[in-house]
């Protein structure tokens, strides 16, 4: 499955989310280390939820930028 993830930098660390799978974060020191991270915890938390016999979210969420002036 492929999802969406957003990565935000904050003053003294990296946070990632999945918008798709509501609680699944992590935070890291530095960009690729969220990124390891947060693959780790989509893992985990998608075997915890087959475990638990729930069901799996679709990923439905989709990302896209967009320009404006800046000001």
């Amino acid at each position: 499955m492929r999802y969406v993830i957003i990565i935000e930098k904050g003053a003294t660390s990296y946070g990632a989310y999945v918008p798709d799978l509501p609680g699944c974060i992590a935070v890291g020191e530095t960009e690729a280390e969220v990124l390891a991270l947060i693959e780790e915890a989509v893992v985990f938390h998608l075997e915890g939820l087959r475990e638990a016999g729930m069901p799996v979210p679709p990923a439905t969420s989709q990302s896209d930028y967009i320009e404006v002036p800046a000001l």
